[in-house]
């Protein structure tokens, strides 16, 4: 079978043709030329306003990069025709393997975009020898191509986060869908501000809006301000996993202050290497850290009290009814408020004051599960480091598109794997 069989079968243009096909050698490397040719009587097509019009000129022939077969590079050749348009002017027609100045065929960018979410985009380059620049303009064009092909479709949970993409307090705002059948990424926008958030709902479409019930996030201010402008009638839960981080601090506060106490009075270090173990869950520990958890309790320590109120505070998330879940929530907080430990006792204040938040946890259980976004930001912090970080907001977006919007994409004659 000829190579020119398989491009019609595979890559096959209306009113144009495959022609001759020869090797090239430029030293060590091998290329494979491929001419194409209009069909006869053919007329070009305006780049401009995509209408065909009589042909002024041909400029010289121009390289086109396709897919490679075997290792080896593959170009198209072909002599680009320009059009006297009546609406346009002169102007260089429009071929349907490629578009503007790019030297790469739409097919093999699409190629290096599907690899682009397998290997880091350097890696892709190296392998199949091009530049880092090609496969970072071959993700931007399948990117923009996928967010204005993109549905939106019925959207009834969302997840609002933000992640750290560079140093320096440098923040983006990440909103995702987290319905039971379709979790994706819908906005990136930059910095973690009420007008970042607001940039989101300024695209969602008004219907897709009024659909949204539940809104799972964080006790950012700006964000809390913005979904209660914007969804105030849906669901907002405060996410579980940032309702304990702050548990956390406040026992490593607590535990890095006694530890520094016991030390200037000449006590014996009890507290030394016992950072973990109270952190963690007694169902994470290890061996180790069990022993030294068990010798803490034997102590009349801060540390441990703090730790306790945090294990007896998990039965909060055991409740079945809201109302009784907030008794609860009222009695751990006068407790927590008379235990003169100033962290917890900030803790305490917070849960206060974002009550009825909390307790939405229990209207959408079962329905959504807030664990959904810290897994989103997982990826999206890998989809960073594997780059080893973006220098630029645009390059970092369109990564996190790519990775994790679940885009549509074109349906072609033919899919690589």
């Amino acid at each position: 079978m000829q190579l020119k069989t398989i491009l019609n079968q595979v890559e096959k243009h209306k009113s144009f043709v495959y022609g001759a096909i020869q090797f090239r050698r430029k030293g060590d490397d091998l290329a494979i030329e491929v001419s194409v040719h209009p069909r006869r009587n053919s007329r070009p097509v305006c780049s401009g306003c995509g209408r065909s019009g009589p042909q002024y000129d041909r400029l010289k022939a121009r390289r086109f990069e396709f897919v490679p077969l075997w290792s080896i590079a593959v170009y198209f050749v072909y002599r680009m025709r320009r059009v006297d348009c009546r609406r346009c002017g002169v102007t260089v027609e429009q071929v349907p393997w490629g578009d503007g100045n790019c030297h790469l065929t739409k097919t093999y960018r699409w190629f290096l975009a599907s690899w682009a979410k397998r290997l880091s985009w350097q890696e892709v380059a190296d392998v199949f020898h091009t530049s880092w620049q090609s496969v970072f303009r071959s993700v931007r064009h399948a990117v923009m191509w996928g967010i204005v092909n993109r549905q939106w479709g019925e959207v009834t949970a969302i997840g609002v986060d933000e992640i750290a993409w560079k140093k320096g307090h440098k923040y983006l705002t990440l909103v995702y869908q987290i319905d039971d059948g379709c979790k994706r990424l819908l906005w990136v926008g930059r910095e973690r501000t009420e007008e970042s958030l607001r940039g989101f709902f300024k695209v969602m479409p008004e219907k897709v809006k009024e659909g949204i019930r539940f809104v799972c996030s964080d006790m950012w201010k700006p964000y809390l301000t913005v979904i209660a402008e914007q969804v105030g009638e849906a669901v907002h839960v405060l996410d579980r996993f940032h309702l304990m981080v702050h548990f956390n601090k406040a026992i490593d506060e607590v535990r890095a202050d006694e530890a520094r106490q016991l030390k200037r009075d000449g006590y014996e270090p009890v507290l030394k290497n016992s950072r973990w173990c109270l952190l963690k869950r007694p169902e994470n520990l290890n061996a180790k850290q069990l022993v030294k958890l068990s010798e803490l309790m034997k102590y009349n320590l801060r540390s441990v009290r703090a730790h306790l109120l945090r294990e007896e505070f998990q039965r909060f998330w055991e409740y079945v009814s809201a109302g009784w879940a907030g008794k609860f929530l009222d009695e751990w907080c006068t407790r927590t408020m008379r235990s003169r430990l100033e962290p917890m006792k900030r803790v305490a204040r917070m849960l206060r004051s974002h009550r009825t938040l909390i307790l939405n946890w229990f209207e959408a259980r079962g329905t959504m599960s807030s664990g959904i976004v810290e897994g989103f930001n997982n990826k999206a912090k890998l989809t960073t480091k594997k780059a080893y970080g973006f220098r630029t907001y645009e390059a970092t977006e369109i990564a996190l598109y790519h990775q994790l919007g679940k885009l549509p994409e074109p349906n072609f004659t033919h899919k690589f794997w």
